[in-house]
Order: structure tokens, then C-alpha cells, then sequence
């Protein structure tokens, strides 16, 4: 019989303590009972954060399946999560608050398993008018298309856009084929009059920054 995952006391007065949890400590908040299916992926992945990353077997029946429920429910805490770090971006200047930037930017990309490669559009001021994730896959020449990040340039209206792409390898250091988009990007957004500030990279907690690099 698998046991229950147990949980300590904790003071809601106080949300920094939920920093000092264990992962199945922390589990236990979201989901009160977890299923013992669950459990056995968590112990098997290892941590809560690789949990999220993988996509375990729940059968088709999506909808009545208890793990699925419970799935969809850490889900939406992730996706809870995102927000908050994006809620910053719209009332404040990106180039202002460059860490909150990168925040948003890792709580969006760093646990997912596969590629994405996305655009922040800025307004003239460089408040957030949206954030999108154009392409999946690896990055390269065939799979990002500047005609498709200019085409939804035009239709935010956007002045400036960061472009940012996770590495899923945890190896943040940019690849020949990075920089060559980059400054493909770069020149194609420039026949628009729109500027690309920079073009950000993701590898779990770490960050590469190519305008940083001088790429642009």
C-alpha cells in the first residue's frame, strides 16, 4: 500500500514558508489527496518540476480519469503562476524591469519539454501588448519564419518585440543557428520600422541574453 504524502503545518500569514516545503509536502496543498498514480509519477520523476515536464500515460478518457484531473490541476497552478510574473510587464516598461522580463520569460518556457520559440510585442513605450508562441520545434533556418513574427507585428501594432526560445537541454548557450535568426529577425523586422531589442534564451533557471552578446 502506497502511503499518503505527508505535510507539515504552515502558517498562511506567513506565504515564504511555503518556500521550506518538500515537493510532496508542497503537492499536498495543491491536492489535499493526491492519487496514489500520481505519487508513483512524482517519486519516479523525481522532483514536482520534472513532473510537469512529462506527459504520463492517463488513458483517453480525459475527463474521468482521477489522475487527469489531478494533471490539469497542477496545470493550472502553473499557469497561475505565469500570469502573475506576466502582470508586471503590463503596467511598467520591459526595458524598465528587465528581471521581471526574464521571470516571465522562464515562468513560460523553462519546463517545457520541446522547443517554443515566441515574441514579446511592446508599444512604443515598451509595455507588454501581448506575448506569443509562434513556433515548436528546433530551431533553425526552416522552422522559424520572419515572415510570420512580422506578420503579427503589424497586427499588435507593435513598436519593439523580444524574441525568446527555450532550450530544453538546460544548455543556455546560443548556437550558430541562434544568432543567424537573430539577425535575420533583426533585419526583417527593420524594413517594418520595428525593432528588435533583444532575443532571449531558456535553459531551466538559466538566461542568455544575445543583445547582451552583442549579436545585435
Amino acid at each position: 500500500m502506497t502511503p499518503m504524502i505527508e505535510s507539515s503545518p504552515i502558517n498562511l500569514s506567513v506565504p515564504e514558508a511555503l518556500r521550506s516545503l518538500s515537493d510532496e509536502a508542497l503537492l499536498r496543498r495543491l491536492l489535499p489527496r493526491p492519487s496514489r498514480a500520481l505519487q508513483r509519477h512524482l517519486k519516479a520523476c523525481g522532483s514536482l518540476g520534472q513532473l510537469l515536464r512529462e506527459t504520463p500515460a492517463i488513458g483517453a478518457k480525459m475527463g474521468i480519469n482521477p489522475l487527469a484531473r489531478e494533471w490539469h490541476r497542477l496545470h493550472a497552478a502553473l499557469e497561475l503562476a505565469r500570469r502573475h510574473y506576466g502582470a508586471p510587464l503590463n503596467t511598467a516598461s520591459v526595458l524598465e524591469s528587465p528581471e521581471a522580463t526574464r521571470r516571465f520569460l522562464q515562468a513560460q518556457l523553462r519546463d517545457r519539454p520541446y522547443e517554443i520559440f515566441g515574441c514579446l510585442y511592446l508599444n512604443t513605450r515598451h509595455h507588454l501588448i501581448a506575448y506569443e508562441e509562434l513556433f515548436r520545434g528546433t530551431l533553425d533556418g526552416a522552422a522559424v519564419h520572419p515572415r510570420e513574427v512580422l506578420r503579427q507585428a503589424l497586427t499588435h501594432n507593435a513598436a519593439a518585440i523580444i524574441a525568446v526560445h527555450n532550450h530544453p537541454s538546460g544548455v543556455a548557450e546560443p548556437s550558430r543557428a541562434d544568432e543567424m535568426i537573430t539577425r535575420r529577425l533583426g533585419d526583417a523586422l527593420s524594413l517594418i520600422e520595428v525593432r528588435l531589442l533583444d532575443h532571449v534564451i531558456i535553459a531551466g533557471p538559466h538566461t542568455v541574453s544575445l543583445a547582451e552578446r552583442g549579436v545585435l
